[in-house]
């Protein structure tokens, strides 16, 4: 059994005060960034007026209500609220090749479920229909998550116990998730970097074209480096050694340029329909990268627990105020 973490985990209780601190206005717009604006996909208005406030800095000048602004003298904008809730699917690959040790220690089915945490925290918070799909090569499991951040952890680690005894079949679970008919879910993907293929990428071209998605890639230990801490590197794949001949800088560095290349390629091609790419070698990577991404591109930041002295667009920072209204 894997245990993803606990309250003794640092990070998951820098991702618990995440969701717990941040106002469920700021919730919104942040998440509402990750989706992009879109229309609810019901007749009618579908919307609702949740308040008036001053025209700030980086807002969308055609969310300016005139009428108010003429009433008060100056520029007003009217903040709109969804009377749906969205859905966020969380997709987890659960293959033994997920057992893969970090540079630091962690497992990456770790880094991957802290990472998915993230978006949970954020989405439940918001009310949001959230379905957790697990996959491994005998094969996928769709869970329904109702309730709060700690039920969910608990409902994971319940379904992540007993051994990783099956390889990964990232092309299945792209292709079952290819079938999901709501165009506006947001669609959650962690897995490690060494998982994707060319046919693993085009299955998410089609659904970043479709669907708004981020991918949450894990940095995991290079096997051909010559100074590791971790004893003898063995093949999560097949449990062989790796050479101590092979062992060595020159194919160390092919290795991460290898990888460079296809992060890159995976990250391109997601920007180029919208979507987004998060990879990082830790929980904490992960973690201060989700940050820095809501702080950029919200202009306005607060103070998120656990980033201490953070500032405007450094890790531990969160905006409190959007760009748009979601």
């Amino acid at each position: 059994m894997i245990r993803p973490g606990g309250q003794d985990d640092p990070i998951r209780r820098r991702i618990q005060a995440l969701g717990s601190a941040v106002s469920l206005p700021t919730v919104r717009k942040a998440l509402g960034i990750l989706e992009g604006e879109h229309p609810s996909g019901r007749r009618g208005n579908g919307y609702d007026n949740a308040g008036i406030r001053a025209y700030e800095p980086g807002d969308e000048s055609r969310l300016i209500d005139w009428h108010s602004s003429a009433r008060a003298g100056r520029p007003m904008i009217v903040e709109k609220e969804r009377q749906m809730n969205s859905k966020v699917w969380l997709l987890l690959d659960v293959g033994r090749e997920m057992t893969a040790t970090c540079e630091g220690g962690e497992q990456a089915l770790q880094v991957a479920v802290n990472a998915l945490l993230m978006f949970a925290s954020l989405s439940l918070k918001r009310s949001d229909d959230v379905c957790l799909i697990l996959a491994d090569d005998s094969s996928i499991r769709r869970i329904p998550c109702k309730g709060g951040l700690d039920r969910f952890e608990r409902v994971l680690e319940k379904a992540l116990a007993g051994p990783r005894s099956h390889p990964r079949n990232l092309g299945a679970l792209l292709r079952y998730v290819r079938g999901i008919d709501d165009p506006y879910s947001l669609i959650v993907l962690a897995t490690d970097e060494t998982a994707l293929g060319e046919d693993d990428l085009g299955l998410i071209h089609q659904l970043a074209r479709t669907h708004p998605m981020t991918v949450a890639t894990v940095c995991v230990l290079n096997p051909f480096g010559p100074n590791h801490d971790f004893g003898s590197v063995v093949d999560a794949a097949d449990g062989r050694t790796v050479p101590a001949f092979l062992r060595r800088k020159a194919t160390q560095d092919d290795v991460m340029v290898h990888r460079g290349y296809l992060a890159e390629a995976l990250r391109r091609e997601l920007a180029r329909n919208g979507s987004t790419l998060i990879r990082g070698a830790s929980s904490k990577d992960m973690l201060d990268q989700f940050i820095r991404l809501l702080s950029r591109t919200l202009p306005a930041a607060g103070m998120v627990p656990g980033g201490r002295g953070a500032g405007p667009g450094r890790a531990g920072a969160l905006p409190v105020r959007a760009r748009r209204s979601v």
